[in-house]
């Protein structure tokens, strides 16, 4: 039972944090749009949330990105306090998750293959 609340935390901290960067509530430069909240791993008694950020742009701008989030942790945290009611609002950890970056350049690596396939 423990399990499911703490995989229900974490897909509420999902999405609380992905609306705070849609909406632009985060004015650090480095944090746009384009970063995307793949997951968020909250610990087992809830003081800790691996929170995974994936982007389709360059590695640079990931990396900067993590770092602008890195930066307005404690921000966050206090946002996301307002709006979730937990005894304690976890401390939040950013790290890279590239499966989106990837996916894109599969898709264009397939690209490229059909298309060349197709006009020979």
């Amino acid at each position: 039972m423990a399990e499911h609340r703490i995989e229900r935390v974490g897909r509420l901290l999902q999405e609380k944090l992905g609306a705070l960067i849609v909406e632009g509530k985060i004015k650090d430069p480095r944090v746009g749009s384009f970063l995307s909240i793949t997951r968020v791993e909250a610990s087992r008694d809830l003081v800790y949330a691996n929170v995974y950020v994936s982007s389709y742009k360059t590695q640079e701008g990931l990396a900067k990105g993590i770092a602008g989030l890195q930066n307005a942790a404690g921000f966050i945290q206090s946002c996301l306090a307002s709006q979730i009611r937990l005894r304690v609002t976890p401390k939040l950890r950013f790290f890279e998750d590239s499966g989106i970056r990837e996916g894109f350049e599969m898709i264009k690596k397939i690209e490229d293959l059909t298309g060349n396939a197709g006009g020979e």
